[in-house]
């Protein structure tokens, strides 16, 4: 009688720990469930804040490697698509995934997201590596959280147990003729995510 007491009393421990660390999935604008591998527009919530993401040149770049935001906001932007690092295909809040644009008509050898510094700023660029999680790789993973009412992109990633990444939000920066370049800092970017 004591060991089935026992095993029910584990039984339900489990199950609630189970069902407190079960991450909320992420929804597109349609209410739908955000999907590896399926095309999304990331556009910002509020009116005023740009377009959607694309790629630009940076200085002295002959190709656009840089992740920045659409100046008009009536432009979508280039579609991206997400990778999670828990490969069950469903895109959850606060977890591990690489962001890569999915237009192949640049002339991007690549185009996952990776945090780099520079200029003095840690700005996003087209450099990453897909997959293969780990120290190596650590500048190329992001999360969505949830954000007041929407989301928010945040670099902060858990892929390495022994790095300690600098984390923060992602936010835009407006530059020289109204640029708008991706930075982390702590001014998040509200966004939300139309399927393509």
């Amino acid at each position: 009688m004591k060991s089935f007491f026992f095993t029910f009393v584990l039984l339900s421990i489990l199950t609630l720990s189970s069902c407190q660390f079960r991450r909320s999935p992420v929804l597109d604008t349609d209410r739908n469930i955000l999907r590896s591998g399926t095309n999304y527009y990331v556009l910002p919530v509020a009116h005023g804040e740009g377009g959607g993401l694309t790629l630009a040149r940076g200085n002295g770049q002959t190709c656009p490697l840089e992740v920045v935001q659409e100046v008009s906001e009536g432009s979508n932007g280039l579609p991206v698509n997400f990778a999670s690092a828990n490969k069950d295909g469903i895109i959850r809040e606060t977890v591990d995934l690489n962001i890569k644009f999915s237009d192949a008509s640049t002339c991007a050898p690549n185009t996952v997201w990776r945090a780099e510094f520079s200029n003095g700023k840690r700005t996003l660029t087209s450099q990453g590596i897909l997959g293969r999680p780990g120290k190596d790789t650590i500048s190329n993973w992001f999360k969505i959280d949830k954000f007041e009412d929407h989301y928010k992109l945040v670099y902060c990633p858990s892929v390495c147990h022994t790095c300690k990444p600098d984390c923060a939000a992602v936010g835009s920066s407006i530059g020289e003729k109204g640029r708008r370049s991706l930075v982390l800092n702590n001014k998040p970017l509200k966004v939300m995510f139309k399927k393509a």
